[in-house]
């Protein structure tokens, strides 16, 4: 247990067996419209002296279907995890999905949320699960009858902008670079955590000192750039500015995130940085000097200091 929830890691991890509505979906960045849906599950929960409950599956499903999908995932697991448990859910359920589960039969998979659950409501957009997606809505209402639980889908798509929130469009915004969209679908800016680790210490060297993170090579990241983001140092906030990309004028091979934080002088190796990723600055670009990209560095570091102080 976690504070007032549970987190298991596979279905059969559940620690007790009582009236539960659940959810089941990816919840990839658990976006605004999937806080739109848990809130309102969460709700009719408590009115009804059930469980809320979440179940996202991991891998993502497509990556077992499809194959590797790179830097795919806008949160890790383990962020995923508090986001849900941030929504109101009293247990939230990481199950495995591998090709056992590609290939169990939507009836199948029910009994065995029945069994551990004691399933009441089922809850998701219109959604379909098991093998060859045969548990659509109605097939899932037709069992629901047999076997004692409702399926309630939540048809309204969530906007932002004018235009639906998804987790596609999220990741289509993070490779452009448009963090002011992806802020706007998750109803929180995209962050960033990771351990500090030794670069090459040419930013020290050039009076820009930097703080490198060890990233999950399968997180998505933000479009190759120069970003206004505030770093959190435990419960500590600094402004920073951040780099994502290749280093061009230095490297130009290998893709790091360094962020400068400023007023900040304090040795970070080893410890978890969060970044939060509030507008972008510019495009990164090669320099023909050292010093000109020192020169393009203080600037940048002038217009993030501006942007995030009229921002307070």
């Amino acid at each position: 247990m976690t504070g007032s929830h549970e987190v298991v890691y596979d279905l059969s991890q559940v620690s007790n067996r009582r009236p539960t509505f659940l959810a089941i979906g990816a919840f990839d960045g658990v976006h605004r419209g999937h806080q739109h849906l848990l809130q309102q599950l969460a709700a009719a929960a408590r009115a009804a002296e059930a469980r809320p409950a979440v179940l996202t599956f991991f891998p993502h499903p497509s990556a077992v279907i499809s194959g590797p999908r790179g830097r795919f995932y806008i949160s890790t697991l383990a962020e995923r995890m508090d986001l849900l448990a941030e929504q109101g859910m009293e247990l939230v359920i990481a199950h495995p999905f591998n090709d056992a589960v590609r290939h169990t039969r939507a009836a199948d998979f029910m009994e065995q949320l029945r069994q551990s659950l004691d399933l009441r409501q089922l809850w998701g957009g219109q959604f379909a699960l098991g093998y060859n997606r045969e548990g659509d809505v109605p097939f899932l209402r037709r069992l629901g009858e047999e076997k004692g639980f409702t399926v309630e889908v939540v048809e309204a798509m969530v906007e932002w902008d004018g235009r639906p929130v998804s987790s596609s469009r999220v990741r289509r915004s993070l490779a452009a670079g448009d963090v002011a969209d992806v802020n706007g679908c998750l109803g929180r800016p995209f962050r960033l955590a990771g351990e500090v680790v030794k670069g090459d210490g040419r930013g020290r060297q050039i009076g820009v000192p930097t703080a490198n993170l060890r990233l999950w090579p399968e997180r998505a990241l933000p479009a190759n750039g120069v970003y206004a983001t505030y770093a959190w140092v435990g419960d500590q906030r600094f402004m920073a500015a951040t780099n994502v990309g290749v280093r061009p004028t230095v490297d130009g091979h290998h893709q790091t995130v360094e962020a400068h934080l400023l007023d900040f002088d304090n040795d970070l190796y080893g410890q978890e940085l969060k970044l939060d990723f509030v507008a972008r600055i510019r495009d990164e670009q090669k320099f023909t000097s050292l010093s000109a990209l020192v020169e393009q560095i203080r600037a940048d570091v002038g217009r993030v200091r501006d942007l995030l102080q009229k921002g307070k």
